[in-house]
């Protein structure tokens, strides 16, 4: 049986590159989905509704379509991408020395189902001054990135632990992703991709 085309519903070069660490081939597309939140939506329910509505939007025929989004929450606000230099700043100080917990929803979707799941992560930044804040966000790697840091670039200097997922705080928990395939009945194979169990 021939392995169903893999669709990623992302523009995230971070979801790309891990796809690819696993030697899967993919296609990229981007979604037209409004990623607005309802007032009052838990934050974990929204990362697994957008995920899913992602995935939807760019199903086909003899393809799998992966979405995810990922929510980055801090004392209850949920923060998104940086718009400024100076908001990434704000972010970045508000959240050093300090625990955030990292949302991602991970869908997989056929014309005929969808399959999803929610990987919930805590992340914590060590202590910061705000000269550093500044220096990290001058590298301008926060200014894609919900909560404005990456942790497998620069950001690995602020973050001092992390209790879950890594791949989670990278917007794709891998394991959470080969579960789905299970579920559809694809097993992954190191070297081969994806094959029929």
């Amino acid at each position: 049986m021939e392995a169903p085309r893999l669709i990623l519903a992302s523009r995230s070069p971070r979801r790309a590159e891990l796809l690819a660490r696993l030697g899967l081939e993919y296609a990229v597309r981007v979604p037209r989905v409004d990623e607005s939140l309802a007032p009052g939506e838990d934050p974990a329910e929204a990362a697994h509704r957008l995920a899913r509505a992602k995935a939807e939007a760019e199903r086909e025929a003899g393809a799998l379509a992966i979405g995810c989004d990922t929510l980055v929450v801090h004392r209850g606000d949920i923060l998104g991408k940086p718009l400024t230099p100076e908001e990434a700043v704000a972010m970045v100080c508000r959240l050093k020395g300090d625990e955030h917990t990292v949302y991602t929803g991970v869908a997989l979707a056929t014309p005929e189902r969808v399959e999803s799941a929610v990987e919930t992560t805590r992340v914590w930044f060590r202590s910061l001054d705000d000269e550093e804040c500044e220096e990290y966000v001058a590298t301008e790697e926060p200014m894609d990135k919900a909560g404005a840091y990456g942790i497998q670039g620069f950001g690995a200097a602020i973050v001092e632990r992390i209790e879950g997922d890594y791949f989670n705080v990278m917007g794709l928990p891998i394991q959470r992703l080969l579960e789905l395939f299970r579920r559809f009945g694809w097993r992954y194979a190191f070297g081969h991709g994806l094959v029929p169990f």
